[in-house]
């Protein structure tokens, strides 16, 4: 990674993503966790105050390094031990069906191979268990949809490979994951940048 991926970027993208209406999603998100999870798209450990107290362990994926030195005070404030574990959620090292549930959150729309990412994703949970996350994504509004498909290229260069078009719904679903609950919503500020999917997708 240069400097201003690797440096600078996952500053931005901590002080950015503290906002209170990212807080409260996240805590909503994390809810109903428990017992060893993973989570891919770690970052700075924005996550950490919201798991529930049923998370015994969590195994975070995330390329940054800078990320987990931003990360360090929130791990030690935390009861729950998180251990890293990969850079790369496109090959998860870890045995098929040992975690319990996973969590991502504003991740898969970097991840440049994230149906493979997906993949690994499943092949790790257990039976019976579910994948919470947020991202945004592609807008079923045309018009909406058009600039983000306008905006991606640019968003990509100065966002970390951050894609504004991407169809969770659909991307979660080529898994074999089974979208059990999703709601769509726009944030506040530009509708391209801001529709959001939440949900859990349970391993059959």
């Amino acid at each position: 990674m240069g400097i201003y991926a690797d440096s600078i970027l996952p500053r931005i993208i901590d002080r950015t993503m503290r906002h209170n209406e990212f807080s409260v999603i996240r805590a909503r998100v994390a809810s109903g966790l428990s017992g060893c999870v993973l989570e891919v798209g770690f970052g700075s450990g924005l996550n950490v105050p919201h798991y529930p107290s049923a998370v015994t362990r969590v195994l975070a994926v995330d390329p940054s390094r800078t990320g987990r030195r931003l990360a360090a005070g929130r791990i030690a404030a935390s009861p729950v031990p998180v251990d890293s574990i990969a850079l790369d959620g496109q090959a998860i090292p870890l045995d098929d069906a040992c975690v319990d549930h996973a969590l991502t959150t504003w991740t898969l729309c970097t991840i440049p191979e994230v149906d493979q990412a997906m993949i690994e994703i499943a092949r790790v949970l257990r039976p019976g268990g579910s994948l919470h996350f947020v991202e945004h994504g592609r807008s079923p509004d045309p018009a909406v949809a058009r600039w983000q498909d306008r905006l991606t290229p640019i968003q990509r260069r100065v966002a970390g490979g951050c894609h504004l078009n991407r169809p969770i719904d659909q991307i979660i679903g080529r898994s074999g994951l089974r979208l059990d609950t999703l709601e769509t919503s726009y944030m506040a500020g530009p509708k391209a940048f801001g529709y959001l999917y939440e949900g859990i997708a349970t391993k059959r």
